[in-house]
């Protein structure tokens, strides 16, 4: 053994690989300086041609969170999270999506930068790479036909956090076309760095589903008044406890505030609904009106839907899993379930870039009118749900087991969470219980031997007392939280992880 190996690296290295080299030209790159901003959202845009007869294949990883277009259509999001030092690798077969001539890749990348339990806190990076056989055909930091970078600043950077738990809403200042630069690369270009490489770790899980689920009907409907004050103004500690502890921009420095401004709001309902959504179905939203619109089950996934406007106008998109004496509570879990669009006039196709949980949408026009149409949800769930098969003369039982499948569907996507909405945490203990679900209705272990890969690899974790296990991973615990018991939990699961997988390998690594 190489003294410079310890037998730990050794382990790690067995378990994981060392992936690096999977890569063939490509390196991790960020627009120049501006690494650790937060809440820094940058485009990266690529032409290649591929010839016919070998397949071609995308690899990507980065920080924090990516998603991929291909000749302007949606491809995946990502990446899979992983532990503090490393990144897993999504590699897909563009094959089956290939055009003749020039294709065009282009990369949505958000640089968060802040603390939280769902995504981590380290500087932003992009490394991918388009390859057929030996042949790089475009990539991120390689000499030849380098994938372009520009900073996409209709995401409006200095918003409010969405929770404690989770980085930042989504607020967008749009002009028609303005993602035209996903297949013409756009002239705003920046010049990019090459940032440290990280150890690479294989994605292992299967890609998620991304089924686009339309709307199943009409809700109510009415007005909207601006003005009122609310007895109590709910401002959370998300908004207010911006510091060392809890990254983000403090109140006085936000472009916006929608969890205020939307508690100034008064409704008056005028439409009862109840009219199912057809593929045709248009609402002809007037200016101070509102529509919810039913999902008809509770989906997490990235809420889409197609607006025109004539005039310029803003579009807030509101949205929980239950109504609150009949109307959307978008402050109703602690978090703000809000997404604001300003738009110029244009007709804009906008699906959200992180992913949600709703069934119910409400749609507020303000300041003009607007025809909205093909609402949808597109689904971010773990596909690995349908090997088992149940039947009960009681279709009560029936119900419940598929409303457990959709549940374990849409918390174990890349870790075990104990909630997809506003947390999206890999909470230990809840794991232990989703854990014997992924092995009873997909046979596989694959996501829990990903979560407990992340808890491995990291030689400490910051803030937290020596030989303690944070309550949740991957994660950042600042304020020194942690739940002495969840560890407890770790070891019962690890136990019966054994007997599914029969990897003794983790369990050894893991002592």
């Amino acid at each position: 053994m190489s003294p410079m190996l310890s037998a730990f690296t050794v382990t790690v290295m067995v378990l994981a690989g060392d992936l690096t080299p999977l890569f063939l030209s490509a390196k991790p790159v960020w627009p120049e300086g501006r690494e650790t901003e937060m809440n820094l959202f940058g485009g990266f845009y690529g032409s290649f041609e591929a010839q016919p007869e070998e397949s071609v294949t995308l690899r990507l990883t980065g920080s924090t969170l990516y998603r991929v277009f291909l000749n302007g259509e949606f491809l995946c999001h990502g990446p899979a999270r992983a532990c503090h030092g490393y990144f897993r690798v999504d590699e897909l077969d563009l094959t089956p999506r290939l055009q003749d001539g020039a294709n065009k890749l282009a990369i949505e990348v958000a640089g968060y930068n802040v603390n939280s339990y769902y995504l981590m806190d380290q500087p932003a990076f992009l490394q991918a790479e388009v390859t057929q056989g030996s042949r790089v055909l475009c990539g991120t930091g390689v000499e030849s036909n380098a994938l372009v970078a520009r900073i996409i600043p209709e995401r409006v950077q200095k918003v409010q956090r969405y929770s404690f738990q989770r980085p930042f809403i989504e607020i967008y200042r749009l002009e028609q076309d303005w993602d035209r630069w996903r297949t013409n690369g756009g002239t705003d270009s920046v010049a990019c760095a090459i940032q440290p490489q990280y150890p690479l770790l294989p994605r292992r899980v299967s890609h998620p589903t991304y089924t686009r689920r339309p709307a199943m009907t009409m809700g109510a409907s009415g007005t909207v008044e601006a003005g009122g004050e609310p007895s109590q103004l709910w401002k959370d500690r998300s908004l207010v406890n911006i510091g060392p502890a809890l990254k983000g921009y403090p109140e006085a420095e936000l472009e916006a505030v929608p969890s205020v401004e939307l508690q100034k709001f008064r409704y008056a309902e005028t439409g009862t609904g109840g009219t199912v959504w057809a593929p045709s179905s248009e609402i002809a939203l007037g200016a101070r009106h509102y529509q919810i619109v039913d999902l008809g089950t509770n989906l997490s996934g990235f809420i889409g839907a197609t607006v025109t406007c004539e005039t310029a106008m803003r579009l807030y998109v509101t949205f929980d899993e239950i109504l609150s004496n009949g109307d959307v509570d978008f402050k109703r879990l602690g978090c703000v379930n809000a997404l604001l669009f300003e738009l110029e006039p244009g007709t804009y196709a906008l699906e959200s870039f992180e992913p949600y949980t709703a069934r119910y949408l409400k749609f507020i026009a303000l300041d003009g009118p607007c025809t909205i149409s093909n609402v949808y949800l597109r689904e971010y769930v773990n596909p690995d749900t349908h090997s088992a098969h149940f039947a009960a003369s009681d279709e009560r039982l029936n119900r419940l087991f598929e409303a457990g499948r959709e549940t374990f569907a849409q918390n174990a996507v890349d870790v075990f969470m104990d909630c997809p909405s506003r947390e999206r945490a890999g909470w230990l203990g809840d794991s232990l219980f989703t854990a014997r679900t992924a092995y009873d209705l997909g046979g596989t272990t694959a996501v829990e031997q990903n979560f407990y890969e992340n808890f491995l690899l990291p030689e400490q974790f910051e803030h937290l007392p020596e030989g303690m296990l944070p309550m949740c991973y991957p994660a950042d615990h600042h304020d020194g939280v942690f739940i002495p018991n969840w560890a407890m939990w770790f070891v019962i699961q690890l136990e019966e992880y054994l007997a599914r997988s029969d990897d003794r390998a983790m369990i050894d690594a893991l002592e």
